[in-house]
Parts: structure tokens; C-alpha cells; sequence
């Protein structure tokens, strides 16, 4: 028998097979229907993101970030040339667009300063952070990220001047390999500062306060991925190593509370930032997605008031971010972050008290104009995550 033939008999019974698997499976109707027709449905539908990315939309179409958007990070990453000719693909007098005024006579690249004057955060502090660069790295855990992504980030973090939050998934050693700025963020779950019932390990939080590379401390109340939800690591991606990072058990989906057990009202909140700060020489800063106005009302009225409260705000924006999230928290809970920001740049100037507060803002921030238009609207500092796994070949 030709091979042709015998090619052909293997090719028609793989077939055969996969229409009867397809028949007595009960897990998908549509195969069950249309054997191996329907095959085709779930095939489309896996590559549909990339026929989309790549082929069908436009540059300026996709959500959270369009195409334009990556190709300049992917450039950048690169060393590549990412200026663009042409003109603008945007539409300039569509509602929302943003212009900068354009000086008429700019300064002279010789005459600006190659470092710009770092901003201080928590100058009454022991020990305050001198930050030396206004745009860092967002709070990313290791174990949602890997051993090579974080350690590719604080390297680069080292290399660039700017600093990189843990995340509330602990201290790994591979933040801390690059050898520069650490901020130590705690969640309600308090990975890396927990004894194994759940409280806070205050010998633990001072050891790590008091390491050289840690430069504050973030208590996370809420995140702009899932405001209002804790996260979850599944079992399968707990391991020993993580499990020993974190102080949770191996092998077991890792589960944090939506809120600290330690705080439910805005002056026990104050009273836990001014416990920690109490422990620690370094910064003690907020992680909050805004909701109630009162709320920031009430930091900044402590602060003018009575001197307590958090050296930084960290304002995340609804915009989402790198934590999985249910849709409808993703889509709905929050306020975005241009008009967070103006809400904690306006309370507290209207108590006073702005020189006395940092103000740092997430939330689909990548360009250099993005990062600008934040700090325009009252953000001293920006942070941003999606953007820097882009450009370690994240898609």
C-alpha cells in the first residue's frame, strides 16, 4: 500500500476518533453537536486576542493599553528609535485629549540639571527617603511574578535610579538583588511580617525597617486591580519557596483578607500607621483606591490637626492593574485616577497641609506625557507596572 494511502487511512480515523470523543463528551454542547466542526469555534476563540491585536484593530483601539502604547515600550526596551513620523494618530479635539503649553523659549538641554532635586519623602522621619526619580516601579508580589521578572526589575530599578515595591507578597531576595531602593508593602494578609495565625510579626516588620535598601513602608488598604477584594494565590503556584517568603503553609491556595483585621474606622487606620511608624525609621505610607471624598478628608484634617498619619498616599486608579480581578470590580468599583488625584491634591490644600503629604499615582500610566498629565494634577511621584512587565516581554 502507497504511503499516500496509508497517511490518508491514519488521517480519516484520527478524525473518527476525535468525532466520537467529541460525541460522548458532555463538557462542551457545541462539540457534542458539531463534531469536530465545533472544534473550529474553540480554536478561533483561543487565537481571536491575538487575530485582534495584531491584525483587525486599529493602533489607538485596545483597552487597557492599544498598540501604539506597546510598541513604544517594546522600542524603548529595546534601545530602539521610537520616534514616530507623520504626525499624530490621535484626534486631537476629541474630548478627553490633553495638551501641554509649549514654552516659547525652552531650556537648552546644557542648561537643565542631569539630576533633578529629589523629592523627600517623610523629611521628620529618621530616616527619610530621598527618592531620586519622580516616576518607579509599581507594587508587584513575587510569585505573581517570577524569579527572573522580579530580579530583571530590580536590576534595571538599580540601574535606572528608581525604586521597586515588593507587593504584598513579602520580601524576596530577588528584590533586594539589584541592590537599590525597596518600599515593603504589607497587605491584610501580612505576607513576610506574619506569625502563623495571621498577626503581625512587629519583630519581623522591624527587622526589615531597619535594612538598609528598605526606604519605607506601604500599608496596602485597597488596590486599583480589585478594590474592596483580597487576592488569592492558587495551591499549585504556592511553593516551598514562596510559602517560606510569605509564612503560609505549602501547597495551599494563599487567601488574603479584603481589609486589615487591625483597622475599620478611619482613626484606628491612624493609629495602626502611627504604631508602625513607631517601629520603623523609615516612611510609612498608604495604598488606597479612592472612594468616599470624607475619607481623604479625614487623613488630611489628622494631619492638619493633630500631626498623625501617613507620610505618602499611594493612589491607585479603578483603571485595574496587574492583580486578576472579577470583572465587575475590574469594571465598576473605584474612582479613576485623574480624578482621585485631584480629590488628594484638593483636601489637602484645603487643610493646609500639602507640603507635609506625598502624593503618588498609578493606573495605566506609560508614556512620559501620561506620567506628566499625573503629575500635573497633583501627583508628586507616579508608579507604574504594566508598563515595566511590558518591556520585559510580557504581551
Amino acid at each position: 500500500m502507497p504511503t499516500w494511502a496509508l497517511v490518508a487511512i491514519a488521517t480519516i480515523g484520527a478524525l473518527v476518533a476525535l468525532g466520537v470523543v467529541d460525541v460522548l463528551q458532555t463538557k462542551q454542547t457545541i462539540c457534542q453537536v458539531y463534531p469536530l466542526l465545533g472544534r473550529l469555534r474553540y480554536f478561533f476563540e483561543t487565537i481571536g486576542p491575538e487575530i485582534r491585536q495584531y491584525i483587525v484593530t486599529s493602533d489607538l483601539e485596545e483597552r487597557p493599553f492599544y498598540r501604539s502604547q506597546r510598541a513604544w515600550v517594546y522600542q524603548t526596551a529595546k534601545g530602539v528609535n521610537s520616534a514616530v513620523g507623520f504626525g499624530t494618530q490621535h484626534d486631537v479635539w476629541r474630548p478627553g485629549q490633553f495638551h501641554f503649553l509649549p514654552s516659547p523659549f525652552p531650556t537648552l538641554h546644557e542648561e537643565a540639571p542631569e539630576d533633578a532635586r529629589p523629592h523627600v519623602i517623610g523629611p521628620d522621619r529618621p530616616r527619610p527617603f530621598a527618592a531620586r526619580s519622580r516616576i518607579n516601579i509599581a507594587p508587584m508580589s513575587f510569585g505573581a511574578l517570577s524569579e527572573a521578572a522580579v530580579r530583571a526589575l530590580a536590576w534595571g530599578a538599580a540601574e535606572a535610579g528608581v525604586y521597586i515595591n515588593t507587593g504584598e507578597g513579602g520580601l524576596s531576595p530577588y528584590h533586594l538583588s539589584g541592590g537599590g531602593d525597596v518600599i515593603f508593602q504589607i497587605g491584610p494578609a501580612k505576607y513576610g511580617v506574619r506569625h502563623h495565625n495571621g498577626d503581625l510579626d512587629w519583630d519581623r516588620l522591624r527587622e526589615i525597617g531597619r535594612m538598609q535598601q528598605i526606604r519605607a513602608i506601604e500599608i496596602k488598604v485597597s488596590q486599583g486591580a480589585k478594590p474592596g477584594k483580597g487576592g488569592i494565590l492558587p495551591a499549585a503556584k504556592v511553593t516551598a519557596e514562596i510559602a517560606g517568603i510569605r509564612g503560609i503553609p505549602a501547597g495551599e491556595d494563599s487567601l488574603s483578607p479584603n481589609r486589615f483585621a487591625e483597622f475599620r474606622t478611619l482613626p484606628e487606620l491612624i493609629d495602626f500607621v502611627e504604631r508602625v511608624k513607631a517601629e520603623v525609621p523609615v516612611p510609612v505610607g498608604v495604598k488606597i483606591v479612592l472612594g468616599d471624598p470624607a475619607f481623604i478628608d479625614g487623613l488630611a484634617r489628622a494631619r492638619a490637626e493633630e500631626g498623625r498619619g501617613p507620610d505618602y498616599i499611594s493612589v491607585d486608579g479603578a483603571e485595574g492593574g496587574t492583580g486578576a480581578a472579577p470583572i465587575s470590580l475590574s469594571d465598576h468599583m473605584g474612582v479613576p485616577l485623574h480624578d482621585a488625584l485631584v480629590v488628594v491634591d484638593d483636601a489637602y490644600r484645603r487643610w493646609g497641609v500639602r507640603d507635609q503629604i506625598t502624593i503618588i499615582g498609578a493606573g495605566r500610566i506609560i508614556t512620559g506625557a501620561e506620567a506628566a498629565y499625573a503629575l500635573a494634577l497633583g501627583a508628586d511621584m507616579v508608579n507604574i507596572g504594566r508598563g515595566f512587565l511590558f518591556s520585559i516581554g510580557c504581551i
